[in-house]
C-alpha cells in the first residue's frame, strides 16, 4: 500500500468523517465543495490515485459507494463535531455574546463520553482555573441542562455576566470559586444560572 499525499489523506479523512457522523459517503460534488475544487473532475483524479494506492474501493456506476480500505480505518472510533459558541472568561466575569462560530471535531473514545445535542464548547480566556489544569486558549466542553453538583466546574451566568468557575454550595448557599489565588470567589448578588457543566478539555499546543 503506497503512502498518500497530504491532500489525499485529508480527502480520505473527510470521507471517513462523513461516514461516521452522517452515516453516508459524500458525493464527488460534496468532496469538491469541501476542498474548493472547481470541478468534480479534479475529485475524480484524486480518487483514482487514492484507489491506485490501495486506500479506496468503489462500485462502478453506484453513487456513494466509496469504501476506505486502509488497515487503520477499522481502528478509528466515531468522530463528532461539537459547536463552539465563542469564548468564556476564566477571570473576572464579563458580558459575552455566545453565537456559534464553528465546530471542533473530536474522537468520541478520546473524549471519554458520548456527546449529545446539548453538548457545546467554549474557548477559555484567562487563567482563573489553572488550579484545575484549565488554561487560557483551551477549548472547554460542556453539557447544557445537566444538574451541577458542588465541586463541579461550570460555565455560569452570574448577575448578567459569564464566567468559568467551580460551583460550590456551602451552608445551602451557592457561590463560584476561582482556582487561582489571584482571583476572588464570586457570591451572586441576584442571579446565578448554570449554562453548562464541564465535561472535557481540548488543548491546542503552539506550533
Amino acid at each position: 500500500m503506497t503512502e498518500l499525499t497530504a491532500k489525499q489523506q485529508r480527502i480520505v479523512d473527510f470521507i471517513l468523517k462523513r461516514q461516521r457522523t452522517d452515516g453516508i459517503t459524500p458525493t464527488q460534488r460534496e468532496i469538491a465543495d469541501e476542498f474548493g475544487f472547481t470541478s468534480p473532475n479534479s475529485v475524480t483524479q484524486h480518487l483514482r490515485l487514492i484507489r491506485q494506492k490501495g486506500h479506496l474501493k468503489s462500485d462502478s456506476g453506484k453513487a456513494r459507494s466509496l469504501r476506505i480500505t486502509s488497515p487503520l480505518a477499522k481502528l478509528r472510533s466515531r468522530i463528532v463535531d461539537i459547536p463552539i459558541f465563542g469564548s468564556i472568561p476564566a477571570g473576572t466575569p464579563q458580558t459575552r455574546e455566545q453565537e456559534a462560530e464553528g465546530c471542533t471535531t473530536v474522537d468520541v473514545k478520546s473524549l471519554g463520553f458520548i456527546p449529545t445535542r446539548n453538548t457545546f464548547a467554549l474557548r477559555v480566556s484567562g487563567d482563573s482555573m489553572i488550579g484545575r489544569q484549565i488554561c487560557d486558549g483551551d477549548i472547554a466542553i460542556f453539557e447544557f441542562g445537566a444538574d451541577a453538583r458542588s465541586g463541579q466546574i461550570v460555565a455560569a451566568f452570574v448577575d448578567g455576566q459569564s464566567t468559568l468557575k467551580t460551583f460550590i454550595i456551602k451552608n445551602g448557599k451557592p457561590y463560584l470559586r476561582a482556582e487561582n489565588p489571584k482571583y476572588p470567589n464570586i457570591i451572586p448578588a441576584e442571579i446565578l444560572t448554570i449554562q453548562g457543566v464541564f465535561k472535557g478539555l481540548i488543548r491546542k499546543t503552539n506550533d
